[in-house]
């Protein structure tokens, strides 16, 4: 067998599948030229991939990132964050996401504010910090 479809479509293939069609089905006169072009397009094309259906966003990508909030261009849903919501709803990881859109490696997935907050807060608390130095042990002035 060759890998290749085409080859095994043959006139009598296509004779054979349009005529008993044409026995269980009534078909005008006028239509069974587009019937037998249709059965050898559909034979020709079974060993083929379908084409992607090209998607259209939700929302525009430039109106997807706000300040509060951030819009999934799959569905239109708005939250500070997507990853759980991509992951979960959609099946995709954040780079697979930027990838399908055509969008920038550093195209933000959470809301800038939402991040601005959360780094404050993480500052406010004393993350990020190095840790304090050792101070020098005081000697004990009973000891001397």
């Amino acid at each position: 067998m060759t890998d290749n479809a085409a080859v095994q479509v043959t006139p009598p293939l296509v004779a054979q599948i349009v005529s008993e069609y044409v026995k269980r089905n009534q078909v005008p006169l006028a239509d069974i030229s587009t019937v037998i072009n249709t059965v050898y397009q559909s034979l020709v094309s079974l060993g083929k991939a379908p084409e992607p259906i090209p998607q259209n966003p939700a929302v525009p990508i430039r109106q997807s990132v706000r300040p509060n909030y951030v819009v999934c261009l799959e569905c239109g849903a708005r939250g500070k964050m997507l990853r759980r919501h991509l992951r979960q709803s959609h099946g995709l990881e954040a780079n697979e996401y930027r990838t399908k859109w055509g969008l920038s490696p550093e195209h933000p997935i959470t809301a800038p504010g939402y991040s601005q907050a959360r780094s404050a807060f993480a500052k406010q608390i004393g993350l990020g910090r190095s840790a304090t130095p050792h101070r020098t042990k005081r000697r004990s002035r009973s000891a001397s």
